[in-house]
């Protein structure tokens, strides 16, 4: 991890008395754990204006459920509205943002002025915040949008945090830093390569992540003044003049590479960011997993929490990190809070493996008189696997499944069926929502 002189301002709070937990959500399960996990927020997509494409995204219906599901919980919906508009998106944005208002969205978040200007408005009601989109840097920005009447901005991945703690020094208002999750191996929002290569929009929600897939370079080794076609030069590899080859720039036992970043993750970091000013800490990740979701905000909330109820008594616990490092994708490292990433905080082997830990089950019920539970199966498992429960109330265990048994009461040999409820004997108590997980 880099280090840095700790800031010397301790950052004031907009509106918020603490900083807010804002959790992904692809869909509508994936807000209803980021919430029981312990998001103060949750970032959701709707089916238009929004730049990931891939992810369920949500209907207008599934909008005022979340919301209501969230309400409960005190926690709050935002919803990404942050395209780069091209003259044929405008025409439904006003219907479009007079439905997200009436759904109880609390705020959207935008890139394109045309669509800020057309929210503030329109609908009044409904906040905007910044999209790191803008690449907001720096606080002469920041003011600039505040003028404008924004509550929030989020600020590019490529802000420093001795930069972020001069920002509130001089411009008070709320500020969303990305503290956790994937990072653009490019300038963060400004990638053309989906664009060149496969036709789909980066900035119009189509990035197919071209950073991630594999290469092999070699050196074109024709004759000085060779002429080649359009054709040709739009051809990977070029093809060469007979007699001619091209010179492979690696060896064979040598593996194809990939341009992507290491994650970002800030878990050790949380009195830095907190003393810096920080409003918002922003997890990103709308296509991950539920498990990936619901691991990574209950290690932040934690940590926050604990801070916030003492700060010169805080220390970070090395069980948050260990649950981070079982829903981790890829190596980890700061980005660029504390120094600019140099070669070594990027991926050019081939990725590891996805995480070690799959999505087993999900508690529904919880029998104290017979130490029983009804597991929702979402993984195969079987007698005689060790399992993990973990839940957001501190529920944390290890035990070996013993025998299972269908609703009716009838053994079985596993659990193999999607969605199949099962109960089993838990060696503690767990609790409605509470997640059960097995090794790969």
């Amino acid at each position: 991890m880099g280090t840095m002189t700790k800031p010397q301002y301790k950052g004031k709070r907009y509106r918020l008395d603490k900083p807010e937990l804002l959790a992904p959500a692809g869909n509508l399960e994936k807000l209803k754990f980021a919430v029981h996990y312990g998001a103060d927020a949750v970032y959701i997509g709707g089916q238009k204006y929004g730049l990931r494409s891939g992810a369920d995204n949500f209907s207008f219906e599934e909008m005022r459920e979340g919301v209501e599901f969230a309400k409960k919980y005190g926690a709050k919906v935002f919803v990404a509205t942050n395209i780069y508009a091209h003259n044929e998106d405008i025409a439904g944005i006003e219907e479009y943002l007079r439905n997200l208002y009436e759904a109880g969205i609390a705020a959207i978040i935008v890139a394109d002025p045309a669509i800020v200007d057309t929210a503030r408005r329109l609908v009044p009601g409904l906040e905007v915040h910044l999209s790191t989109q803008q690449s907001t840097l720096n606080w002469q920005a920041v003011s600039f949008w505040k003028e404008e009447g924004l509550p929030r901005v989020v600020l590019g991945r490529e802000t420093s945090l001795e930069e972020i703690a001069e920002i509130k020094q001089h411009v008070d208002i709320e500020i969303e830093s990305f503290i956790h999750g994937a990072m653009c191996s490019s300038y963060s929002g400004r990638c053309v390569l989906s664009n060149h290569f496969t036709d789909r929009d980066s900035n119009r929600g189509g990035c197919c992540q071209s950073c991630r897939w594999k290469y092999d370079l070699f050196e074109d080794a024709r004759p000085e003044g060779t002429w080649v076609s359009e054709e040709e030069q739009a051809m990977t590899p070029l093809p060469l003049q007979p007699g001619v080859t091209q010179l492979p720039l690696h060896q064979p036992e040598d593996n194809q590479f990939s341009m992507g970043s290491k994650d970002l993750c800030m878990l050790e970091s949380i009195p830095d960011l907190i003393e810096a000013g920080i409003d918002s800490f922003k997890i990103e990740g709308r296509m991950k997993s539920i498990h990936y979701v619901a691991t990574v905000v209950n290690a932040y909330r934690k940590a926050i929490d604990a801070y916030m109820a003492d700060p010169e008594g805080y220390v970070l616990k090395p069980e948050w990190l260990e649950e981070l490092q079982k829903a981790a994708n890829r190596p980890l490292n700061t980005g660029f809070f504390y120094d600019t990433p140099d070669h070594e905080d990027h991926i050019y082997e081939p990725e590891e493996k996805a995480a070690p830990y799959d999505f087993a089950g999900l508690v529904l019920e919880y029998d104290a008189v017979n130490g029983t539970a009804l597991i929702q199966q979402r993984n195969h498992f079987k007698p005689g696997q060790e399992v993990e429960f973990f839940g957001p109330d501190n529920t944390f265990f290890k035990q070996t499944v013993g025998e299972l048994w269908d609703e009716a009461g009838q053994p079985l040999d596993a659990a193999r069926h999607p969605l199949q409820k099962v109960r089993m004997k838990v060696d503690q108590p767990v609790a409605y929502f509470d997640m059960m997980r097995k090794k790969k």
